[in-house]
C-alpha cells in the first residue's frame, strides 16, 4: 500500500485529509518528522489559515526544509495554503515571503462589486490538460469546494493545471513533474475530491 506523509505544522485540516486518503487506500502518517517523511512514498502538504502563521508554523516544525528536500524527489500534493506556500511571495498579512519553489505570487481577489471574499463554496474547475493522471475519471468542469481569499498567479503559464472563474479567471491548480497542487480542498469535495486523492495515491511517476 502507498504510505503517505501528511505534513503536520499546526495549520492543516489534518483529520479530514487523513480520513479521505485512508478511504482511497493509503496508509497515512501525520508527521513533521523528517525521518518519517523520508520513508514515505508520497507527501501531502496541506494548509489553512493566514500565510504568515503558516510560514511560521513551517519554520518552527522544520517543515520548510523538509518540503524543499522532498519536492524534487517524491510525488507531492499541496492543498490550499500549501499550494500558495510553494510560490515566492504572498500579499497576505502585508506581504510574506513563501518557500519560493516556483516563480509566482499569491494575490488577493480584487474589489469587485457583489464579489464576496472569501470565495467559499462549490465552483467549476476547468482542466488545462485533461490527460494529466491527476484528472483521471474526473469530468471537465467538475465542481470542487473552495474557501480562500487569495489565489496563486504563477509566472510560467505551463505551470497552470486548472483555472476557475470567480470575478476573475484565476489559477486553481498547478503541476510540474512530481508536484501537483490545488487551491480547492479535495478532502471536502465529495466524490470528485476522493477521485483526485485516489489518483494521487495511484500516481506512478
Amino acid at each position: 500500500m502507498t504510505r503517505i506523509a501528511l505534513l503536520d505544522y499546526g495549520m492543516g485540516n489534518l483529520h479530514s485529509a487523513a480520513k479521505a486518503l485512508e478511504h482511497v487506500g493509503a496508509v497515512v502518517d501525520v508527521t513533521h518528522d523528517p525521518k518519517v517523511v523520508a520513508q514515505a512514498d508520497k507527501i501531502v502538504f496541506p494548509g489553512v489559515g493566514a500565510m504568515r502563521d503558516c510560514m511560521q508554523g513551517m519554520r518552527d516544525a522544520g517543515i520548510d526544509e523538509v518540503v524543499r528536500q522532498v519536492v524534487f524527489n517524491k510525488p507531492v500534493l499541496a492543498i490550499c495554503v500549501g499550494m500558495q506556500a510553494l510560490m515566492q511571495h504572498s500579499e497576505e498579512n502585508g506581504g510574506v515571503e513563501a518557500l519560493g519553489i516556483f516563480a509566482g505570487a499569491v494575490k488577493r481577489f480584487p474589489d469587485i462589486t457583489n464579489l464576496k471574499v472569501p470565495h467559499m463554496g462549490w465552483n467549476q474547475v476547468h482542466q488545462c490538460d485533461p490527460s494529466h493522471p491527476m484528472w483521471k475519471d474526473i469530468a471537465q468542469d467538475s465542481r470542487f469546494y473552495f474557501v480562500h481569499s487569495y489565489y496563486v498567479e504563477p509566472q510560467s503559464e505551463p505551470l497552470i493545471a486548472a483555472t476557475c472563474e470567480y470575478g476573475i479567471n484565476f489559477c486553481t491548480a498547478i503541476h510540474q513533474d512530481n508536484v501537483f497542487a490545488t487551491q480547492f480542498h479535495p478532502e471536502k469535495s465529495h466524490t470528485v475530491g476522493l477521485q483526485l486523492l485516489k489518483n494521487f495515491v495511484e500516481w506512478d511517476i
